[in-house]
């Protein structure tokens, strides 16, 4: 039985919270040795509770901490390639407790302006009260954002597409692509063909017809709520914008699945 259908099995007898708890629980216990050495040796890096680091990402005080000064450089590289990033407004949608946004200061600087949203409210009272000089707004599941019109010049999604309905698509890219200014460049990524096989045959026959593969029986948003993207499917929602790139990493032996990396330009 491949992995989907036990997860398919698992959402609909209502087990896959109590699963995703108990996975919770057993990263706790996995990385008590290396996160009890990371507070250690680094007694003045603020961490968010330890829920909140597994929801959004993976429970390893070292991968959020340092792996995030990584992904923020990775990011500023790809962006730097369309946009010279200097005196920009820069959003991340769907923060999460900080992850990258809190070395972006250090890594872009150049007098860019800072923006963090995300639907859980525990996740941005705690980024609020712990990371300065960023702005951080609580929004909800609905597509609606307090900034202005063309407002944002950089928007950039890590993974959150992956938890959305197929309508949120449309009415999240619709809410970023009005805030983000002409030019301005929107960076996102997906569960693209890299993770055609996690999907069950029935899901397989969808996603070959370029229909999008939600997983869901859970809280739209949430960590196991699973969405999947065939090439075709994101093309169709981009149509009114330039797709700068598309990039398919390929996997390596003992690492997870890559996601696809989606970069496009609002048109003036």
């Amino acid at each position: 039985m491949k992995k989907g259908e036990i997860s398919n099995l698992l959402r609909g007898f209502g087990l896959i919270y109590f699963t995703d708890w108990v996975r919770y629980y057993m990263e706790k216990f996995k990385n008590r040795k290396v996160n009890s050495d990371f507070k250690r040796n680094h007694p003045n890096v603020k961490l968010p509770p330890d829920y909140l680091i597994y929801e959004s990402f993976q429970l390893n005080y070292q991968k959020y901490y340092t792996g995030g000064t990584d992904t923020a450089r990775w990011l500023t590289d790809h962006i730097k390639k369309h946009l010279d990033l200097k005196d920009k407004r820069i959003l991340d949608w769907g923060c999460g407790p900080g992850r990258i946004i809190r070395h972006l200061p250090d890594i872009a600087g150049n007098g860019c302006e800072y923006f963090g949203t995300d639907y859980n409210k525990d996740t941005i009272d705690w980024c609020s009260k712990n990371l300065k000089g960023i702005q951080f707004n609580n929004n909800s599941l609905k597509a609606a954002l307090p900034y202005e019109d063309n407002f944002m010049d950089v928007i950039y999604g890590i993974s959150i597409f992956t938890h959305l309905s197929e309508q949120l698509h449309y009415d999240w890219y619709g809410e970023l692509y009005r805030v983000l200014k002409p030019g301005g460049i929107m960076f996102l990524t997906t569960q693209g063909d890299n993770f055609m096989l996690k999907l069950t045959d029935t899901e397989l026959k969808s996603y070959r017809n370029n229909e999008l593969v939600v997983r869901g029986k859970v809280k739209e948003g949430h960590r196991t709520y699973s969405a999947f993207h065939p090439k075709t499917f994101m093309q169709k929602l981009f149509n009114n914008a330039e797709i700068l790139e598309h990039i398919e990493t390929k996997p390596e032996n003992g690492k997870g699945f890559p996601q696809d990396i989606w970069i496009i330009k609002k048109r003036f």
